[in-house]
């Protein structure tokens, strides 16, 4: 009885040491931050949509670490020092490049711009509202000679936080008045709900046919009152 005794305290003491092992271990002091971005500027996207995955090299039991994106195109991840392979996942906006990992050593506060290739972007966008009715002026660019334009549309919002998932209203472009390259004119009524506001956030976004994600403008604020 007294060696049973001791075989049970025994294991409980070891319990007690692995749960104070799991208490003290330390979290990750470093910081990786960056953008996507498409010659020198970040790509908006529609927030935690696409992301990028890492992995840490040396460890025997490896997994991914997701990196989400928020819709200014900026993500940032709290790292333990040390080597990672930043991994562009596909069925992003973007092309997939002849090769989707980066190697990253991450030591103290790390910058990383990671750069991708958008299949289209909108340009020069700006948007006026009068009586009830918004104008939207924007110019559709195509950066990937192959990919074909799927959709194009307007979201707007009571809120910042945009894009194809949530709105309050959009307003979908006919293809055939848009001239790639060329400045795109759209104007549309208000819904109820937002025309009564005092403000509204506006952006436009551009998808391909090859990807299920939109690439997007800056959200921008607009005065209604």
């Amino acid at each position: 009885m007294k060696i049973k005794f001791l075989t049970v305290l025994t294991a409980i003491l070891g319990l007690l040491v692995v749960g104070c092992e799991y208490d003290n271990f330390e979290t990750p002091k470093d910081l990786l931050t960056g953008k996507v971005v498409f010659e020198g500027k970040a790509v908006g996207v529609r927030n935690n949509g696409p992301e990028l995955e890492l992995w840490q090299d040396g460890y025997p039991l490896k997994s991914l670490i997701p990196v989400y994106i928020n819709q200014a195109g900026e993500f940032s991840a709290s790292l333990f020092k040390g080597k990672y392979k930043l991994v562009r996942k596909g069925n992003s906006p973007w092309l997939r490049q002849s090769t989707d990992t980066i190697d990253v050593n991450v030591d103290g506060n790390t910058v990383l711009d990671v750069p991708v290739t958008p299949y289209f972007l909108v340009e020069n966008e700006s948007f006026q509202t009068t009586n009830g009715q918004l104008s939207a002026n924007f110019t559709i660019k195509k950066t990937v000679e192959s990919s074909n334009l799927d959709q194009v549309k307007v979201f707007l919002r009571k809120s910042m936080l945009t894009d194809h998932v949530v709105f309050d209203q959009e307003i979908k472009i006919d293809l055939n008045n848009i001239v790639l390259g060329a400045e795109t004119r759209v104007t549309a009524q208000l819904s109820t709900g937002l025309k009564d506001q005092d403000y509204i956030f506006a952006r436009v976004g551009v998808k391909a046919s090859s990807s299920e994600e939109y690439t997007y403008t800056p959200v921008q604020k607009i005065i209604l009152k």
